[in-house]
């Protein structure tokens, strides 16, 4: 069966939509001979096979780019919208540039100097977090954090100083968070609320529902950016969200 896959895949967009599969004088063509008449054909000009492949790539490649911008907008409100999720910049800025992240993923942790530099410098600008931690305990531990920070208004301090640490047990975690300033003992119990795990498991969801498996991951508008960007490509991105019709 794979062996007619090819040849069939090579006929249907090489051929004319109307072209005949017939033999003279034999009738329809058999799988035999559609196989033969293929491989004649890429002997003879074997280029067309590089071309066939490249034009099945594009089309797979706009298709993909479809269902994305279709999921994108149908996941719109969660995306941007969320109550629960952390913003870092202005609350009330435009465009929204969300961040899918762990904090022992390496690119999540080389990026975040300069998406704060990105913030500093645009004061325009939503950043919207979502925790998303898959990395093993640690992650889900520094997560927890995090999110249990915003109850004492220290999300943003706390958010930065674990980008930056080596070490995100439990222990060494409350030990940064007590250096920025936050009331641990309160911080280990909301670490363990329902609500700071409603939130975790509600990005996760959202990820599993956009494909989105890794991180960092990044949506802005229309496009989503799996893996890191250069900051400069999300500037460009921001800037053009910001254009009429962007």
């Amino acid at each position: 069966m794979r062996r007619l896959l090819l040849p069939a895949l090579l006929l249907a967009l090489l051929l004319p939509p109307a072209a005949p599969l017939r033999a003279q004088g034999t009738g329809t063509l058999s799988p035999q001979d559609v196989e033969r008449i293929v491989k004649e054909y890429l002997l003879r000009e074997p280029e067309v096979l590089y071309e066939a492949l490249q034009e099945l790539q594009r089309r797979r490649d706009a298709a993909e780019a479809e269902r994305q911008k279709r999921l994108l907008a149908e996941h719109r409100a969660a995306l941007v919208a969320s109550p629960d999720d952390p913003v870092l910049g202005d609350p009330a800025g435009d465009p929204t540039l969300v961040e899918f992240i762990d904090y022992r993923c390496g690119y999540c942790r080389s990026m975040a100097p300069a998406l704060r530099a990105l913030l500093e410098s645009d004061r325009r600008l939503r950043l919207v977090i979502k925790e998303f931690p898959i990395l093993g305990p640690d992650s889900t531990t520094a997560a927890r954090a995090a999110l249990a920070a915003r109850k004492q208004g220290r999300y943003a301090e706390l958010h930065w100083a674990l980008l930056q640490a080596r070490d995100l047990s439990e222990p060494a975690v409350l030990e940064l968070a007590r250096k920025q300033g936050l009331d641990v003992e309160r911080l280990a119990r909301d670490m363990r609320s329902a609500e700071v795990e409603r939130v975790i498991e509600r990005s996760r969801a959202l990820a599993d529902a956009l494909g989105i498996s890794g991180t960092p991951a990044f949506v802005i508008g229309d496009t989503l950016i799996p893996g890191a960007a250069p900051v400069a490509r999300l500037a460009e991105l921001i800037a053009k969200a910001r254009r009429p019709g962007g």
